[in-house]
Order: C-alpha cells, then sequence, then structure tokens
C-alpha cells in the first residue's frame, strides 16, 4: 500500500524557515516524480516544487523559487522541502503526492496524496 505522511509544519514568523519532510512507504521514490502542493484557506490547491529522485531534476513554481529548496534522498524514502524566507502568503496545509511519471505540477498526474501538514507564517 503506498503511503505518504507529510511532517514539519508549524508556526513561525515572517523571513523565517520550516524544513517540511515527506516520508513513503510501499514504494520508491525512485519510481515515480514527487511533488508538493499547498492549499490556502479559502484557495485552490497549488503547485510547490517536485523531484524526480531518480536524476535529481527538480522544478519550481513561481511562488516557490529562489526561496524553497526540493531534496530527496532515495535510501530513505523521504522528500525534504526547505522553505526559507517565508512569508504570510506561504500559509497553507501542504501536501506532499507522488504517482507521475513526469515532473509537473499538473495535480491530475498524481495518483497519490498525503495528509497534509500545517504551515502558519505570521506578520
Amino acid at each position: 500500500e503506498v503511503q505518504l505522511q507529510a511532517s514539519g509544519g508549524g508556526l513561525v514568523q515572517a523571513g523565517g524557515s520550516l524544513r517540511l519532510s515527506c516520508a513513503a512507504s510501499g514504494f520508491s521514490f525512485d519510481d515515480y516524480a514527487i511533488g508538493w502542493f499547498r492549499q490556502a484557506p479559502g484557495k485552490e490547491r497549488e503547485g510547490v516544487s517536485s523531484i524526480s529522485v531518480t536524476d535529481g531534476t527538480r522544478y519550481y513554481a513561481d511562488v516557490a523559487k529562489g526561496r524553497f529548496t526540493i531534496s530527496g534522498d532515495s535510501a530513505k524514502n523521504t522528500v525534504d522541502l526547505q522553505m526559507n524566507s517565508l512569508k504570510p502568503e506561504d500559509t497553507a496545509v501542504y501536501y506532499c503526492a507522488t504517482g507521475s511519471r513526469w515532473l509537473t505540477l499538473i495535480q491530475g498526474e498524481y495518483t497519490y496524496w498525503g495528509q497534509g501538514t500545517l504551515v502558519t507564517v505570521s506578520s
């Protein structure tokens, strides 16, 4: 059974940092791309970043460029999202997902979704 668990969220002041982690079980991160998505209150879910762990290819949405870094560890079956220079606009529930063979943030390409972890950035 494929399972994903996002963790590491919390409350942080603007300008601070958080490191989110996605732990996988039931499959290897080498098989699929892993994506991070987020949903702010009253907003549509949006893509943040994705990674192909096998070759290390990374993609960042505009909201993440220059501030967030995605990384993967195939041995541990974990993918992390290091978030720096956080803004109140980053407040959202963050989800990790897998199942896509492509490095994409198109949500329909992802088959499996984990529970989200809440990130709250205060001003």
